[in-house]
């Protein structure tokens, strides 16, 4: 059957004046209007396309990609407030619709949300929602310490920030294991740090080889943060100004850097050191 909200690789049975007809294997059809279809085609070939509903609500195939499909999550812009919801763009013609009930916050027109996208079964429409927590479940978690993650930032904590963690459950990277500027939206590969018996996940940002690093290493990156990104100190600065800052010698100092700037961690300038963005 043909997937609302999913890209369909479907055959080309027709043409027709408004575009060519497309078919999945249980004989559905869907149209795909003329502005997309490719140059040259033939009949019986194959083409991949992302099915959804147009602006009268009837099924139509697109080569456009959307920024999101369907059981996923995408930071979108409002484009539109109306008297039943908000809309989003989401790289198609036809906006994202979200209902007020899904509205974490009052949305406004030029801003930015984080939300997810899934299949309305009472309208069988597309719509997205910015209450994520919902869609996310941690009963059962099948990760392990270690494991290479895929993360969407979600929100702020006071203990740091929570994460998406590969689209399916929610967890957390401590504000002292961040260094670098953090938010909504973003994505990073990160690490599971541990699975906790009541199926929160701590995670880290940093590779596997970052829990090796010289104690001295973590306590450059935590005055780091703590200036802002940058320290007017490097590998050829006086000794006493090193043990002022860090309280370290010159030499465990430029053990700690350079273990540092081999995992590009840090930069190291001709007046100081740097985070990595």
């Amino acid at each position: 059957m043909l997937e609302l909200g999913r890209y369909n690789t479907l055959e080309v049975v027709r043409e027709r004046d408004q575009g060519i007809y497309l078919c999945d294997e249980d004989g559905n059809e869907v149209l795909l209007p003329n502005k997309y279809v490719p140059e040259q085609f033939m009949i019986r070939d194959t083409i991949r396309v992302f099915v959804y509903l147009d602006s009268s609500e009837r099924i139509v195939a697109t080569t456009l990609e959307p920024y999101a499909t369907v059981k996923s999550f995408a930071y979108l812009k409002c484009t539109n407030i109306s008297e039943v919801g908000a809309f989003l763009d989401w790289g198609l013609e036809k906006d994202l619709f979200v209902p007020f009930k899904e509205q974490a916050s009052k949305m406004r027109v030029g801003s930015w949300y984080l939300v997810y996208v899934y299949l309305d079964e009472e309208t069988n429409r597309l719509v997205a929602s910015s209450k994520t927590n919902k869609f996310l479940d941690n009963t059962l978690v099948l990760l392990s310490s270690y494991d290479e993650v895929n993360l969407i930032a979600s929100h702020p904590s006071p203990q740091g920030w929570n994460m998406i963690v590969n689209q399916k459950h929610l967890g957390l990277v401590y504000g002292d294991e961040i260094f670098q500027k953090i938010t909504p939206g973003d994505e990073f590969k990160g690490y599971v740090k541990k699975v906790r018996p009541d199926g929160k996940i701590d995670l880290t940002l940093q590779r596997h080889g970052f829990r090796s690093i010289e104690p001295n290493a973590k306590e450059v990156l935590r005055e780091l943060k703590a200036s802002g990104g940058f320290i007017n100190l490097n590998d050829k600065s006086d000794p006493d100004d090193i043990k002022e800052v860090f309280q370290l010698s010159k030499k465990s100092f430029k053990k700690a850097i350079g273990s540092l700037y081999k995992d590009r961690i840090i930069s190291i300038e001709e007046d100081g050191i740097r985070l990595v963005e």
